[in-house]
C-alpha cells in the first residue's frame, strides 16, 4: 500500500482556506478518484501545534491518500489532475510538498 501526502507548510503571508479545502475541494476530490478499485481511504489533518509547546505547526494541513499501489493511484488522479490542480487557487497560494510513501505498518 502507499500513501500520497500533500504537505502545506505553514508559511507567513501564505494562503490556505481550510473550509473550503474540506467543504468544497476533497469532496470534489473524493468523489473522483474514490471510483478507483485501488483507493482504500483519505484523511485530512488540520496543524495545531509544533513540537515544542506553544511552537507553531511545520504544515497548516495534510492531506494523505492510501491506494494499493502508485501505479492505481496514477490511474484514479490523472484523468482529473487538471481539474483538481485548477481549483487550488480557490484555497491556496502554495505549492503543496507532495511525497510518495510505503506504508510499512497501518493498524
Amino acid at each position: 500500500m502507499v500513501m500520497i501526502s500533500m504537505l502545506y507548510p505553514n508559511k507567513n503571508g501564505s494562503k490556505f482556506e481550510l473550509e473550503y479545502y474540506i467543504n468544497t475541494h476533497m469532496p470534489m476530490s473524493i468523489e473522483r478518484l474514490s471510483t478507483h478499485a485501488g483507493f482504500k481511504g483519505v484523511s485530512v489533518v488540520r496543524g495545531m501545534g509544533g513540537g515544542m509547546p506553544g511552537s507553531e505547526p511545520a504544515y497548516v494541513a495534510m492531506c494523505q491518500y492510501l491506494f494499493d499501489s502508485l501505479e492505481d493511484f496514477l490511474a484514479a488522479f490523472n484523468p482529473h489532475a487538471a481539474f483538481l490542480q485548477a481549483d487550488m487557487v480557490n484555497y491556496t497560494d502554495m505549492q503543496p510538498i507532495i511525497q510518495i510513501s510505503a506504508v510499512e505498518i497501518m493498524r
